[in-house]
């Protein structure tokens, strides 16, 4: 089986069980989901040359950042599920099991804690935010979600291919 649309498949529905759960996280607890544009409005700013933000919100917005936040949003899932294949291999695809899902999902956190988070102006994992630790919180637990979302989605796929 070639992995490559196995992977997109994987990635993509792992990144929409994510973005489901941060519909559902606005409807139970009021917590609204991420701004994809201020990750588009960050990701812009680095073809200019500006990796960092004192604070990524109170920067000028840039042309299509709402695309580029969205694009990259997917693109990101799919370089995690790419991860997942190529740690524990294409037999993952075959029988997909809760452990790596969950592994990669809750270690994909530290991209944010130590990359986006620091750039986009919220500190080294969210340190520059009013309430640091319910920040942390949250992304463990979307980043978990995300973890679920491999799993399920290695199913989706398995039994697609079992048809």
């Amino acid at each position: 089986m070639n992995d490559l649309l196995p992977i997109l498949l994987i990635g993509i529905g792992a990144t929409a069980v994510t973005d489901l759960w941060g519909s559902v996280r606005k409807r139970l607890l009021g917590i609204p989901p991420p701004n994809y544009g201020l990750v588009g409005r960050w990701i812009a700013y680095m073809g200019h040359g500006t990796f960092r933000h004192d604070a990524i919100a109170e920067s000028p917005p840039m042309r299509a950042e709402h695309i580029i936040g969205w694009t990259v949003h997917y693109l990101i899932g799919i370089a995690f599920a790419a991860l997942l294949i190529g740690i524990w291999g294409e037999s993952w695809i075959h029988h997909p099991t809760i452990g790596p899902a969950l592994t990669v999902g809750i270690g994909t956190v530290a991209a944010p804690f130590l990359l986006m988070q620091p750039g986009m102006g919220a500190g080294i994992a969210a340190s520059r935010t009013q309430r640091p630790a319910s920040a942390r919180v949250h992304s463990l637990i979307t980043h978990a979600i995300f973890g679920i979302g491999l799993y399920v989605s290695g199913w989706a796929v398995q039994l697609s291919y079992s048809i």
